[in-house]
C-alpha cells in the first residue's frame, strides 16, 4: 500500500506549491509522475517547471517528448507509469480510476483548491476510496505562514 496525502491548497496556488514538492521528491531520488487532468494543464506545469527558478532545474518531460521511460519528471494524463516513479501527484482534478497501486509507488499526493467546491467534492471521494483500499492516508493543511501542518 503507498501513502497517500491530501494537500489543502487556501492561501498558495499549485503553481506556489508543486515546484518546491517536486524538486523535494527528487532530492529524495525519486522519481516522480505528475498527472494532470487536461493537456492543456499538462503544458501549462511543463512551462512552469522550466521557468519557475533561476536557482534551479527540475529535469523534467511531458509524455511524449524524448524517452518518457527515462524522465525523472514525467507530466502526463495518462494512468501509466511508464517512468516507474516511486510518488505521483494527482493536479488539476486528475483522479485514479483505481486505488490499487503498481510496484515502486510508494506516494500518492492529490493537491486540491480549497476555494473549488468541485475539487473540495473529488478530494473527499478520493479520501473515502483511498481509505477503503487500504492505504496510509493524511490530510495536510496550509498554516498562515504557509506551512503545511498534519490534521488529525
Amino acid at each position: 500500500m503507498a501513502e497517500v496525502l491530501f494537500y489543502h491548497l487556501e492561501r498558495r496556488t499549485l503553481d506556489d506549491v508543486l515546484p518546491g514538492l517536486v524538486d523535494k521528491s527528487l532530492k529524495r531520488n525519486w522519481r516522480v509522475l505528475i498527472r494532470t487532468e487536461s493537456a492543456d494543464r499538462a503544458a501549462a506545469i511543463d512551462s512552469l517547471l522550466w521557468t519557475y527558478s533561476e536557482q534551479s532545474f527540475l529535469p523534467h518531460a511531458q509524455l511524449g517528448d524524448g524517452e518518457s521511460a527515462r524522465q525523472p519528471v514525467l507530466i502526463s494524463v495518462e494512468e501509466e507509469n511508464i517512468n516507474h516513479a516511486q510518488i505521483l501527484f494527482l493536479v488539476g482534478g486528475a483522479t485514479l480510476s483505481s486505488w490499487e497501486t503498481g510496484p515502486g509507488l510508494e506516494r500518492i499526493v492529490l493537491l486540491f483548491d480549497g476555494r473549488d467546491g468541485d475539487a473540495v467534492a473529488t478530494a473527499r471521494a478520493g479520501w473515502r476510496t483511498a481509505k477503503e483500499a487500504g492505504h496510509d492516508v493524511t490530510y495536510w493543511k496550509e498554516t498562515p505562514g504557509g506551512k503545511w501542518e498534519k490534521q488529525g
